[in-house]
Formats: structure tokens, sequence, C-alpha cells
């Protein structure tokens, strides 16, 4: 703790005077140097947060948390099987999917999409697609044999409400002219814009049945005889749980029930990648960031010792008053600690401040520069989502604060170790 002579003669010195202007000048960079640093670490951790977050959400929303799928083509039963995966403990819902690649034509263009048939009484359990439903009502789905798409879909090939699409599989019948693929137009009954450009721009919505029969897994199909029996038929189940973080492990238990003839992915294994890339650029964002907060502690440095040059004199003066080592040393700490903890509060301030705000910042410079800031073809988002987490707040402000209290250490030791008869030897 300070005494009061301590506090004020640190106040005293952090006071500029024309003849420390220089210093007062390095003290000030130093200041700012930790405020950007410290604003703009919470600003990056919020936004890298916000970002996994809100395609861990979309992905578990389209999705599901795990996803079962026969060794075979398809599932025959998997009506039972959907039953013996809601046994497990912890898991809420199985519902069973029809899917597959189609390319999708309107009007001369084309796009690669992937087409997933579910009952329209399951949409229940993906409550994301009712939320985000921009035309349309989920009402209609499944009363006739239309499809949803994607916003960035409709907005790129010009498909609006009631139009109807090409649907063409790479999977078709043998002729004696050769493989023709199979063809088929489905009136689009719903645009849903998620806000993650791989499911806006590639996602078909189609009811169960009418996949099943587009893509050969319905009762009584014509397939070839080395194909599944002509069987009504899922390509997959897809699971919820009651915690997304409990994934992996159910998985192993689903596997362990139904035995070796499935293949199980969780939500975190069959997105490992692009998780991985975010902890990675996460990372090095907080590494660089970091720089910038040393890069102000060297100026702390700098600030305090020509600081105790300018001093030298007057605290070769306090010692022979009566002061001792131990109150010089922390006279000079608390002016360094003082920087610190100014630049460290205004950085924490500034960075809450934008991270509260980042849509509204974005949108602001959209419509000052006329120009959209995120490309959703790079970013997969639409939008800048941002999280502030009160543990990363408080880290950083405390790592921050440690590092300018280490950067007064040597300044205030070499203060307080000034021998006076050398300093007012020659005064």
């Amino acid at each position: 703790m300070l005494s009061p002579f301590e506090r004020m003669v640190a106040f005293r010195y952090l006071r500029a005077r024309r003849a420390e202007g220089l210093i007062s000048v390095i003290a000030g960079f130093s200041l700012v140097g930790i405020m950007l640093g410290v604003a703009t670490l919470i600003v990056v951790l919020a936004v890298m947060r916000g970002v996994r977050d809100e395609m861990i959400d979309s992905i578990i929303g389209l999705e599901g948390h795990i996803s079962v799928y026969a060794n075979a083509r398809g599932m025959d039963d998997y009506d039972r099987l959907a039953g013996q995966v809601r046994g497990v403990k912890g898991v809420t819902s199985a519902i069973p999917i029809a899917a597959g690649q189609v390319m999708l034509t309107y009007r001369g263009q084309a796009l690669g999409a992937q087409v997933t048939g579910i009952r329209p009484a399951d949409l229940k359990y993906k409550p994301l697609i009712g939320a985000k439903m921009q035309q349309g009502n989920l009402a209609d789905f499944g009363k006739t044999d239309g499809v949803i798409i994607g916003s960035r879909m409709a907005e790129r090939m010009g498909v609006r409400m009631g139009d109807a699409v090409t649907l063409i599989s790479p999977e078709g019948r043998y002729t004696p002219a050769g493989m023709v693929p199979r063809i088929k137009a489905y009136p689009v009954v719903g645009i849903f814009n998620i806000g993650m450009y791989a499911y806006d721009n590639g996602l078909v919505l189609m009811p169960f049945d009418q996949a099943q029969v587009f893509f050969k897994l319905a009762a009584g199909s014509v397939q070839p005889a080395e194909e599944s029996p002509p069987t009504g038929e899922a390509s997959a189940l897809e699971v919820l749980t009651d915690d997304a973080n409990t994934a992996p492990e159910l998985a192993r238990t689903i596997s362990d029930r139904l035995g070796p003839n499935f293949r199980i992915y969780d939500w975190k294994s069959s997105n490992n990648h692009l998780f991985r890339a975010l902890i990675v650029q996460r990372n090095v964002f907080f590494m660089i960031l970091m720089l910038i907060i040393i890069v102000a502690t060297f100026n702390i440095i700098s600030s305090l010792i020509m600081l105790v040059r300018e001093k030298s004199r007057d605290i070769a003066i306090l010692r022979t008053m009566g002061a001792t080592r131990g109150s010089v040393l922390r006279i000079f700490i608390a002016c360094g600690a003082s920087i610190g903890v100014m630049g460290t509060g205004l950085g924490v301030a500034l960075g809450l401040l934008i991270a509260f705000n980042t849509e509204s910042i974005q949108h602001g410079l959209e419509k000052l520069t006329g120009h959209k800031l995120l490309a959703d073809e790079l970013y997969f988002l639409s939008s800048l989502p941002a999280k502030v987490d009160a543990g990363e707040v408080l880290s950083v402000a405390l790592l921050s604060l440690l590092l300018a209290l280490l950067a007064t250490i040597h300044p205030a030791r070499k203060a307080a170790r000034l021998d006076p008869a050398e300093v007012l030897r020659y005064e």
C-alpha cells in the first residue's frame, strides 16, 4: 500500500511539465498503445467466439448432433432403428432423412445442391428452419411436392416463390442408349435465410416421401438388381441430444447399441477441420495483438527510465530527507502502474463498447462505403456476430495489468538504487 506521501509524489511525477514534455509524450503513447491493444483483443476474442457459436448453432440446427448411416445404401427399417436410438439416455429425438446430391437448374442456370428429405412432422425438431423462414410458411411444406430453398440460392438464380426448379440426379436409369439421369421439376414453397452461406446457397429441403421417390429409396422403386431391395429406405438418422457437448460420448453408446453395420458421426468430428481452423486463427490473432500490449509496456519502461534520469536530483534529495529505498521503489512502480491501469480500463471500456455494437458498426460502415464488408462466399456468415465472455475479458485485463506492472520493476529498482552522495556531489 502507498502512503499519502508516496501517492502525492507519484501523482506529481505523472503530471507533465514543459521541461518533461518528451517523457509525457512517451507515457501517453504507452497509455494509448495499451488501450488499443486491450480493446482490439477483447473485440477479436468476442467476434471469434460469436462466429464459432453461430456456426455451431447453424450446423446443429440443420444437421443434428449425431448422424447415423448404414454401411449399405440405405436403411429399410429406419423407424425401428430410430426407436432404438431414442432409447439411449440423453437422446431427445432421432428422425430419418433421405438425402443426396443434385444439380439444380432454373432458366438455363445450374447449381450444385444438397437435398434433404424430411417428414413435415419432424420439422418441429428443427426450429432453426421455422425461425429463419424468409418467405413462405412451413405449414405448406408436405401438402404438395414443393421444396424449400436458401435465400442465396434464390437470389443467385432469380427464383421466386411458386417458380419451379428442376433437380437432376447423377444416379439415373440405364437404357440401351446409356444412363439417363433422373430429372424432375418441383415448385418452390418457401425460402429460408440461415445466415450461413454454405446452407443458404446449397441446401434444398424436400418432403421425405418425395425425396425417397426421387433418390429411388421408396418402396417399389425400379432399381438394378445389385442395389438394395425395393423397400422404403432412409439415407440416415439425425439425432438430437439434450446437451451438444455430450454428443461424442453418446455417439459411442449408440454405436455399441446398433452394432458394426452402421457409421456414426458426431457434429464435432464431422466439422473438425472447420473448428480447428477457427482455433488456429484465434490463437494467431491473440499472439499478434498481445504484441501491441507488449510494445506499449516497453514504452512504459522507456518513459520511466527517462523520468528516473530527469528526477535523479529529486530522488537524491528525498533520500537525504529520510525517504527509504522502498518508498522510492513504490513511487515509480505507482507511476508506471497508473499508466497500465488507466490504459487497461479505457481499453476494456472501448472493447466492450465495440463488441456489443459490432453489427451496428458493420451496417454503418457498409452504408458509408456502399460495399458489403463480409463476402458470404469467403467468411461463411453474412453478419459479424460477437459474444462477450466475462472470463476472457478478465483474463485480458489481468494480463495487461501484469505486463504493465512487470515493466515498472527495472526502472523502479534503478531509481531506488541511486546513491544520493554520487548524485549530489557536483550540485
